[in-house]
């Protein structure tokens, strides 16, 4: 019971440190809530600087949102933003499911709210939703599998975050593919690493370890855990393993380009981030409303063949 009332007072805590960091909000001002999952991971911090980029580029003040990985911070930054009355929401989710209840707030509350990346479908009332089509960019995978070892692979699956839409609609994409062809491309091991580079270390280990054979390849459901899986496989001193990722960091195209990684997938999340806030500012300003409600970009698999239409190729050092 203490533990309960000391999270209950934190999480209160956090909202009104939060609330407080933002300016008194003139009537004539747009100010929009731009809020990620968790800006311990470079893929957000991506989409963070592209909100507010977008954001400056229409003259539009950001509150920012690090949900740090829980959606209860998510949640309590979302109701200080409601109390605080901003003019629009821009969000991925931490967790779809956990979200909707904060979501469906805002809505209700008539604040226009623009999800990235991670649909929330079950709110009513969202004006848009911006992403990348997660099952084509499973597929994609799948597809470079096939291509890359047209007699058949065995296979490690390193799912992402349980719960989070990419996540599943990634994995979805990945046996769409390869399971109508599982007489010759046999999953061997299967394991969700959170999206986290060190469980990505930690589960591959564990893999590899209860392996009689290493795997020929090793398909991770973001950047950070196939290279967590990099650097498992080092470790063991195995060479000829094809590791894919997916979100073409930066970190993971200079592998891609050094030999470190096979493939990685490109969804574009700075033009995923630009076009919310772009939709967002103009219903906000102009009373406009979005062409298509659902906005999917299609991910692209990058290889050291097509290195130069990564969207952070410029940041690889």
């Amino acid at each position: 019971m203490r533990m309960r009332k000391f999270a209950r007072i934190m999480l209160a805590a956090s909202a009104l440190a939060f609330a407080s960091q933002a300016p008194a909000m003139a009537q004539d001002k747009v100010t929009i809530l731009a809020s990620v999952p968790g800006l311990t991971f470079p893929f957000f911090v991506h989409m963070m600087n592209a909100f507010k980029a977008e954001a400056a580029n229409l003259g539009v003040e950001v509150i920012e949102s690090d949900g740090q990985v829980s959606s209860p911070k998510q949640t309590a930054d979302i109701e200080a933003a409601i109390a605080r009355g901003v003019n629009g929401i821009v969000i991925s989710p931490n967790e779809v499911d956990a979200m909707a209840p904060a979501l469906q707030q805002a809505v209700d509350a008539s604040i226009p709210v623009v999800t990235v990346d991670r649909r929330v479908a079950q709110v009513d009332g969202i004006l848009a939703h911006v992403g990348a089509d997660n099952v084509k960019g499973g597929e994609a995978q799948g597809e470079l599998i096939m291509k890359l070892f047209p007699d058949g692979a065995t296979i490690v699956n390193l799912q992402g975050q349980s719960g989070a839409s990419p996540a599943i609609d990634r994995n979805k994409g990945l046996h769409n593919v390869l399971d109508q062809h599982a007489d010759k491309y046999k999953i061997v091991f299967e394991q969700t690493a959170g999206f986290d580079r060190a469980r990505g270390l930690s589960v591959t280990e564990a893999a590899l370890a209860g392996m009689a054979e290493p795997p020929q390849v090793i398909v991770a459901a973001n950047d950070d855990m196939a290279l967590g899986a990099m650097e498992a496989v080092k470790a063991r001193n195995l060479s000829g393993i094809a590791i894919i990722g997916f979100d073409a960091l930066p970190e993971a195209l200079a592998q891609v380009r050094d030999g470190g990684l096979t493939a990685t997938i490109e969804q574009f999340p700075g033009k995923q981030s630009a076009t919310g806030v772009q939709i967002l500012v103009d219903y906000i300003k102009n009373k406009k409303e979005p062409a298509e409600k659902l906005t999917l970009l299609t991910p692209v698999a990058v290889t050291k063949d097509n290195l130069d239409i990564a969207e952070r190729l410029g940041e690889v050092k």
